[in-house]
């Protein structure tokens, strides 16, 4: 097997004398769609914090291709192409859909302060072809026609379109999604189950993502980690992980109606 995109080697984060992860490991192949499942408070969210650097582990290591990240700021892990989505959707206010999504564009801007200032060639030119790249961008999400709306007026499946589309843009090789499904009916589930394949396909993406949706878990991923407070009690297959008397026990019985 070849070496893992992402590896998160014995990672222990505690709050005071709160432990949100004890120990935790468990490794995403490249080109895998990786399932972060378990109960509310899991620390499922902890853990992408600490995979972009808004948390910094008490313990262990974070490798991306083989290199350890741990600590990284979060500009820099964006520059190495990791990129997430939020639980909470945030999109910029009053700003349209394309602007929105330019800003992913922000970290492989080509033009000097200078140049932009004075507005000189190299500008429009770049300028110009990020508009392009970004129209074709929302075009792979279905919302080309939405472009010039105002963000946060969309329906909430659009917004989410519009964060996704948004974390592609920085040309990521890992990306992130903190329940991309979360508040959609079961038509935009659908919707967004059938995009994020087709992105995962067209830009040659990894994808680890946190979901309470089994229904879209088992669609969607190759293998899921289970944590239950802060610890890895499960790792294998969706069909599996549904059937597992541990995981049936922290989810309370959850899992029945999924």
């Amino acid at each position: 097997m070849s070496q893992p995109i992402l590896t998160i080697q014995d990672v222990t984060m505690r709050f005071g004398g709160v432990t949100a992860i004890d120990r935790l490991s468990f490794s995403v192949q490249k080109g895998e769609i990786y399932g972060l499942i378990g109960p509310n408070g899991a620390g499922k969210t902890t853990i992408f914090n600490n995979i972009t650097g808004n948390y910094i582990p008490t313990e262990g290591k974070i490798l991306f291709d083989g290199a350890e990240i741990t600590g990284t700021k979060p500009n820099k892990v964006v520059d190495i192409g990791i990129a997430r989505t939020f639980q909470n959707i945030r999109l910029f206010k009053s700003m349209s859909v394309l602007d929105n999504v330019l800003i992913g564009y922000h970290n492989r801007m080509h033009y000097s302060y200078f140049e932009a200032i004075f507005r000189l060639p190299r500008y429009w030119s770049h300028e110009k072809r990020i508009k392009a790249q970004a129209m074709e961008l929302l075009e792979e999400f279905g919302i080309a026609d939405l472009a010039d709306n105002e963000a946060t007026a969309l329906s909430y499946g659009n917004q989410r379109k519009v964060e996704i589309a948004r974390a592609v843009a920085t040309d990521p090789k890992l990306l992130l999604l903190d329940e991309p499904a979360a508040g959609m009916n079961p038509s935009e589930t659908e919707d967004l189950s059938h995009i994020i394949h087709k992105i995962k396909k067209d830009f040659s993406l990894t994808i680890l993502l946190i979901e309470h949706d089994m229904k879209f878990v088992n669609n969607m991923c190759d293998l899921v980690t289970v944590l239950d407070y802060g610890e890895n009690i499960f790792v294998g297959e969706p069909a599996d992980a549904i059937v597992d008397p541990k995981v049936i026990t922290a989810y309370l019985g959850e899992f029945k109606h999924a």
